[in-house]
């Protein structure tokens, strides 16, 4: 018979069929164990989801700078504008004060910003 093992953040691992563990893996290297329960690290969670909003702003950032060029070429001020905030809006979404207030698992996951980063890939 294989035993399979779980690993958790820092490398300690245990045997998985003697272990609580959390109900979804988005956070899976975030997670830590005690004992026999593997909870997750809000801390290292948080490092884990800023990183997923900046591969998920990545497209997002290229969509506005071609939609900025085209109001700077059609001399589109209030388009230039809207442009600019949008994209000011996807370079601070990392540093959004609900992800650093977030003192769970789950207020992290409240804390994607739909308006700015699109649908969640937390939503279940």
């Amino acid at each position: 018979m294989t035993t399979t093992f779980i690993a958790d953040k820092d490398k300690k691992r245990i045997d998985a069929a003697s272990a609580t563990i959390p109900s979804d893996r988005y956070f899976r290297n975030a997670w830590a164990l005690n004992g026999n329960v593997i909870t997750e690290d809000v801390a290292a969670a948080k490092v884990l989801f800023r990183d997923k909003i900046r591969e998920v702003r990545v497209p997002l950032l290229a969509e506005e700078d071609v939609a900025y060029m085209k109001s700077l070429e059609s001399g589109d001020t209030d388009a230039q504008t809207a442009s600019i905030a949008k994209k000011n809006a996807l370079r601070d979404a990392p540093a959004a004060s609900a992800i650093t207030n977030a003192n769970t698992i789950v207020e992290l996951k409240a804390a994607w910003d739909t308006s700015v980063l699109g649908t969640s890939p937390y939503a279940k």
